[in-house]
């Protein structure tokens, strides 16, 4: 009996010391419990921030990421319109070179086309001609072969030319025709003013116009002959051209200066005599014109 109790206080004491581990158990559970909550919010917590966190590292780099882009962006863009700027400027200089190229391209051909045109005539012996157009053919784009070519070709048809007028000027005079031969000799004059007939030309034009009362106009190419060097043996027929000229004009003293003038330089001249007769009928009328 007394066994039966001591088991039973045994069961008793176990079952107190069991109820007692199941409380401190229970308490600790509940403590670990607590502590894995705070744990557990701590943790939510700290991701909470590093989501943020990472949100707006996110944020600005993409920000950042995107300037730098802009920036990079517009350097490009600038970079390239500059290039289309400096591209542009060559396209359009190199359209005016084109445009210039052709202009003288055309221009030149043109020139070659007169310039064929032209030597044909010149082939053709068509003087009159070639000297009418040779002014226009001139101011083409021609070589500087083809320009002294032509101007010798023109200067030598404006003598031939000069030379025929100054002839058929003077058929002219030996028919009589003193006008249609001032004209021809004015012709002669135009077509070459440098030519070694020009003096005779000029000698005889003065002659022409003397013959149809144009003393004066006549003096002056008689003049020109006077003090000319090219011809000298006609210098003494202009000065008693000059002379007759200046009596007609009743101008006594230009008449008496003239033939002063060639009896001094050609004394021996075939109008010497006549000169001498003249010259005495000159100082008589000049002595006459002075007396009161």
């Amino acid at each position: 009996m007394r066994e039966a109790d001591e088991e039973i206080r045994e069961i008793k004491k176990e079952i107190i010391e069991s109820r007692g581990l199941i409380i401190k158990t229970n308490n600790l559970t509940n403590s670990l419990a607590a502590d894995i909550k705070s744990i557990a919010k701590r943790q939510a917590g700290y991701e909470r921030r590093f989501f943020w966190n990472s949100a707006v590292a996110y944020v600005l780099f993409a920000l950042l990421s995107f300037v730098g882009l802009m920036l990079a962006s517009d350097a490009r863009i600038r970079e390239i319109r500059s290039d289309m700027d400096g591209m542009t400027r060559q396209v359009r200089d190199l359209r005016r070179d084109l445009a210039e190229e052709t202009r003288r391209s055309d221009e030149r051909r043109r020139a070659e086309e007169r310039a064929d045109r032209f030597y044909d005539l010149i082939r053709q012996q068509k003087r009159a001609e070639v000297v009418e157009r040779y002014e226009s053919v001139r101011r083409e784009k021609l070589s500087p072969v083809e320009s002294a070519f032509f101007r010798d070709q023109v200067e030598r048809f404006r003598l031939d030319l000069s030379v025929a007028a100054y002839q058929a000027g003077l058929g002219l005079m030996r028919t009589g025709r003193y006008a249609e031969a001032a004209e021809k000799f004015q012709e002669a004059l135009t077509r070459n003013e440098d030519g070694a007939h020009i003096p005779a030309v000029k000698y005889h034009l003065a002659s022409a116009l003397r013959q149809l009362g144009r003393q004066s106009e006549a003096m002056v190419f008689a003049r020109q002959v006077v003090e000319q060097n090219v011809d000298r043996d006609l210098q003494d027929e202009a000065t008693w051209l000059y002379s007759l000229c200046a009596e007609e004009l009743g101008d006594v003293d230009t008449a008496r200066e003239a033939l002063r003038t060639f009896l001094r330089r050609w004394p021996r001249s075939s109008h010497a005599s006549e000169a001498r007769t003249r010259m005495r009928d000159l100082n008589q009328r000049a002595l006459r014109g002075a007396s009161p």
